[in-house]
């Protein structure tokens, strides 16, 4: 697949200046508009890389495989081809939830390309694990969710949505993400689902080759502290932050407080 092939079936958006690239890359269910509260900031002193996964968003819903996407391997080689297509090296990943994972991936199978990962409300495996690993869902509970989606696709958003973003933050925000989950394909979403929610990628954390930052909010039922610390003993280099914050999103609830830990860890700007 030829480069522009690539950058549009993959919705690929560049702004922002500057010699250091950050690439941003969204969650489950969600495309690359969830971003907009860090973009313009960030976009004064870095280039910017925003795309959409194949099937989400703006991307090229022809392009969807359910054979390549059942797993976040699929997803990792949208980044791989998008940072080939663009000729990238040295990039800080920037994931939000399973993008955290699936970021990870691609550094691991490629680590000449990147040079840092920082993690928002990451999780390597949603299902409790007991006696050692509670990820928050048990199998059942997570089946069930999936189940939703073929009997009631708008209840299955509804339901979803308020757990995700929190409930003590904005009803608009809220709605926006259901009308996001709502808007995806519902075999893209199930394909996706499924990889994020039913996979196990702890085994992994330990062979990370590039520092790495976790920023999580305080209370998060998909991606608890707990969840980030377990991730922290593990990653060889590794800085935990948690701000105070509800929800799995936080930024888009608190986009500041992201933002100001952003700047903090990413390297020194070179214009």
């Amino acid at each position: 697949m030829g480069r522009q092939s690539i950058l549009r079936r993959n919705n690929v958006t560049l702004t922002g200046s500057g010699s250091k690239t950050l690439m941003l890359l969204h969650g489950f269910g969600c495309d690359q508009n969830m971003w907009r509260f860090l973009v313009p900031a960030l976009g004064d002193d870095y280039r910017l890389v925003l795309l959409d996964y194949v099937g989400m968003g703006k991307s090229d819903l022809s392009a969807f495989d359910p054979e390549r996407y059942d797993s976040l391997e699929g997803y990792a080689q949208d980044i791989l081809d998008v940072t080939e297509a663009l000729e990238l090296d040295e990039v800080t990943l920037i994931g939000h939830s399973v993008s955290g994972i699936i970021s990870l991936l691609a550094a691991i199978q490629a680590p000449e390309r990147f040079s840092r990962l920082i993690m928002l409300s990451p999780s390597p495996c949603f299902l409790n694990m007991p006696p050692d690993y509670y990820g928050g869902f048990e199998y059942q509970d997570l089946k069930d969710l999936i189940d939703l989606m073929d009997k009631n696709y708008i209840g299955w958003a509804s339901t979803l949505a308020p757990l995700v973003m929190g409930t003590s933050n904005d009803d608009v925000q809220v709605k926006e993400l259901t009308e996001s989950f709502c808007s995806t394909d519902p075999l893209v979403a199930k394909t996706f689902a499924k990889a994020t929610f039913f996979s196990d990628y702890r085994h992994i954390l330990p062979r990370a080759r590039h520092p790495v930052m976790l920023l999580q909010s305080s209370k998060d039922t998909l991606a608890a502290p707990h969840v980030g610390r377990y991730m922290h003993d593990r990653l060889p280099d590794s800085e935990l932050r948690i701000i105070d914050a509800e929800g799995h999103c936080p930024h888009m609830s608190h986009p500041q407080a992201v933002l100001a830990n952003l700047q903090e860890w990413l390297p020194e700007k070179a214009s």
